[in-house]
Formats: C-alpha cells, structure tokens, sequence
C-alpha cells in the first residue's frame, strides 16, 4: 500500500469526518449563493426550457427549416406555473437552492471523496486511476446539461401541450415543475456515470467486455425503456435524442472495460514476474 502512517479505525472515522464537513460546507455555501440570487435562477435557469425562446427550440425550428419538417419546431407552450400550497414557493426554493449547491459543489465533493480513498489504493492503483476526479465530474455535468438542454424542455414542451379536451387548461403547480425538472436534470447526471462505474467494475472483476458485448441486445431494449420512462414524448425523434446518447454511454464503456481488462492482465503478469524473480533470488 501507499507509504501512509498506520490509521486505527476512529483515526479513519475522524479523517472521514472532515473530509464530509468540508464537503458538506462547499454545498451550504453553494446553496446560500443560489437561494440569494433565486429570483434570477428562477427566471432565468429553471422556467428558461418552458418557455419557446429556450435555446433548444430554437435550435429544433432550424434543424426543422433545413430538413423541411414541420412537426419538431415548437410554436408555443400553454401552461402557467401555481402555487397552491402555503409553503409552495417558500420549499421550491429551498429545494432547488440545495440541488443547484449540490450540483455546483459536486467536482469539489468527489475530491474530497478521492482524497479520503486514495491513501489506501497500491501505488499501481493510484496510477490506474489517475483522473478519475476529472472524468466522474465531466461525466456528470455533462449528463446535467443533456438532463436541462434536452430531456427537461422536451418534456415540458410535451406536457404543456397534450390535452385530452378543450375545456382543461394546464396549469402546473410550482411544487411539480421544479421536481420534474429536478429529476430529470439530477438523474441525467447519475445517468452519465455508467462508463465510471464499468471501469470500476471491471477492475474488481465483476464485469467484462465479453459480458457486455454478449448482453448488448438486452442492454438497447433496456436503455429503449429507460429513455420511454425518462421522457413522456411518444415521438421517435425524442426518443432517438434519448436513448442514442445513452446507447453511444454503453458502447464507450465496453472500450473502457476492455482497455482496464488489458491493463489489468499487464499488471498481473507484471507482479507474478516479479514474485518469480524473488523466489529465484531467495
């Protein structure tokens, strides 16, 4: 193991316990940022993907023009957002402040997550997971921003415009709004880790790329259900905008498995040479 002084277990637990008020405070102090500037959040980040001049519509109206398709450029969206509980507006900030704290703070709280771990990987373990911090956090925001650039205006668009009769109007309470949001931009980020957690997989020895390429049919039928409960939008444009980046998540993973499998067997081969060279010298 690394060359780290001998830790008794309340030695680790205190360690540890540091490492979570630290990270604990990078998200308070995120958390009071966001609930200080809420008003422009609100206008300006969280209601943006409900209304047409969203980006994302824009971009569907050009993509749209330059195919000759009509049907993907979003005209409008009728909905109004509610508050209908006494503590409605109150609790949505508080709780979309935590997870904007969370999400901002998320690449500081990993370190310090690496930080507590890596003082008892091997020395050939650290190197094998050098950048591991860098590629947990670029996976998930960029699973934050497909989660709010493309799952959360879709869907709102969506339900915003599905009706079952002319005499119902939409209007969404606030409470609903910021938590479909929130899991759709939250989960997208967990969602992005899958290549994380195969590498890690793999060096265990759980799973391998001969596995995942023996299960692809049923890995597409799965990513197939997963973006058909992610998003409501029957249509196969949005399920092609879903279930795609998904399917291309799970082909980069059997890469990464397979690049950790061979890196693994070097370094097994490696340390049994090594052990034949001691035996032979004692």
């Amino acid at each position: 193991m690394s060359e780290e002084k001998e830790m008794s277990f309340l030695d680790h637990l205190e360690e540890l316990r540091w490492h979570v008020v630290r990270s604990v405070g990078a998200i308070f102090i995120c958390m009071i940022l966001a609930f200080v500037y809420t008003n422009w959040i609100f206008d300006n980040i969280i209601f943006a993907p409900g209304r047409v001049d969203f980006i994302t519509f824009q971009w569907l109206c050009q993509l749209g023009e330059r195919l000759g398709i009509n049907g993907i450029c979003v005209q409008e969206i009728p909905m109004k957002i509610q508050s209908r509980f006494l503590m409605g507006q109150f609790s949505m900030q508080l709780m979309s402040s935590f997870v904007i704290g969370l999400i901002v703070a998320f690449p500081y709280v990993v370190w310090e997550l690496w930080r507590f771990i890596s003082p008892g990987l091997y020395v050939r373990e650290k190197k094998g997971s050098r950048g591991a911090v860098a590629a947990i956090s670029g996976l998930f925001l960029l699973g934050i921003a497909f989660g709010y650039f493309i799952l959360s205006p879709m869907t709102i668009a969506f339900l915003a415009n599905y009706t079952i009769s002319d005499m119902i109007s939409n209007e969404f309470d606030i409470t609903s709004y910021v938590s479909t949001v929130t899991a759709l931009v939250f989960g997208s980020g967990l969602l992005f880790q899958l290549p994380v957690v195969v590498y890690f997989l793999t060096k265990i020895g759980i799973v391998t790329p001969a596995f995942m390429r023996q299960y692809r049919k049923h890995a597409v039928v799965a990513i197939l259900i997963i973006g058909a409960i992610i998003t409501p939008s029957p249509d196969p444009l949005s399920q092609s905008l879903i279930s795609i980046p998904l399917y291309i998540l799970y082909e980069i993973s059997i890469f990464i498995s397979a690049i950790e499998l061979r890196r693994k067997a070097k370094r097994d081969l490696e340390y049994d040479l090594a052990e034949a060279v001691k035996k032979q010298n004692s």
